[in-house]
């Protein structure tokens, strides 16, 4: 895994500003072969304006659907750069994946990714007809900053009063960032880590969060703080040996369990943080990958 990060380097980071940050993002080599299947862009209603979406159609049809959430330290990432990841998740898990563009910090700080977040599995649960799927097989996913959003999605899916809020029936969070807790052990013995360190999770974090406190940061920000975690969907939480982030997600199911939600944890324990990028290549991280597409799978049909 390593070699393969020396020969094609990349560390998520401001140190060079923004934009930086998301045009090496975007220029990040991808892997050459990822499943042709059709994919629909959208234009949802959003609550900044325009929200825009990208759906997929795996073969042969499916019942369940997917919410996806990207990565990219809620600073960078679009629709394009996880694109590969999108389609390996509509075909492995045989469902409809619902790709959703939120918008990014600095410009649009906290609460604004949660907001198009929440929107967005609002709209694919009142369009569930017109998708061809059933709005009781609808699963959150997302990686790294997507798997807080999932995480806060099915929270706020849960807390809803309104008759007509989606149900979320499972959450497939890739090494999310869910208590911004940097005590834990992961954040020192992975200070240096690659893909994403200490450092920049720190500046990443007080990109997204603009004026919140973050030593007492909301449920909303970071859904491990939430006073009740009863009630919420089963998850599988995927987290990297390697990977300041790791703890926090091992932290979450823990939290998780203790409240009665059944939980699957894989902690990928030679591989480091942003680990799906490399499905297909590193045989641990197609491993990795296929374990947790293999339950997301298994809880919509």
């Amino acid at each position: 895994m390593l070699k393969v990060l020396d020969a094609v380097p990349f560390r998520l980071t401001l140190a060079d500003g923004v934009e930086a940050a998301r045009r090496q993002l975007r220029d990040l080599p991808r892997r050459p072969v990822y499943p042709e299947l059709p994919s629909e862009d959208r234009v949802i209603e959003g609550p900044g304006g325009d929200l825009p979406v990208r759906i997929y159609r795996p073969p042969g049809g499916a019942a369940g659907v997917v919410v996806f959430f990207h990565g990219g330290g809620f600073v960078a990432g679009d629709l394009d750069t996880h694109d590969g990841i999108a389609r390996q998740h509509a075909v492995d898990a045989g469902a409809v994946v619902v790709s959703v563009d939120y918008r990014l910090a600095p410009e649009h700080p906290f609460p604004a990714a949660v907001e198009d977040a929440m929107a967005a599995t609002e709209w694919v649960a009142a369009h569930a007809a017109e998708l061809g799927v059933d709005p009781n097989r609808l699963a959150v996913a997302g990686d790294s900053a997507g798997g807080n959003l999932a995480a806060v999605v099915a929270q706020l899916a849960r807390d809803s009063v309104d008759r007509a809020a989606p149900t979320v029936c499972f959450q497939l969070l890739w090494y999310p960032a869910t208590s911004y807790d940097t005590t834990l052990p992961s954040f020192t013995e992975n200070a240096d880590a690659p893909i994403i360190d200490r450092e920049a999770i720190g500046a990443l974090t007080r990109a997204y969060a603009g004026g919140v406190d973050l030593s007492d940061p909301p449920p909303m920000l970071a859904p491990a703080r939430a006073a009740n975690l009863a009630g919420l969907p089963p998850a599988y939480i995927a987290v990297a040996g390697h990977d300041p982030l790791r703890d926090d997600g091992i932290h979450y199911g823990e939290l998780l369990s203790a409240a009665g939600v059944p939980v699957a944890l894989h902690n990928a324990e030679t591989l480091v943080h942003g680990y799906l990028g490399y499905a297909g290549v590193i045989p641990s991280a197609t491993e990795a990958t296929d374990r947790g597409l293999a339950a997301l799978r298994a809880a919509l049909s």
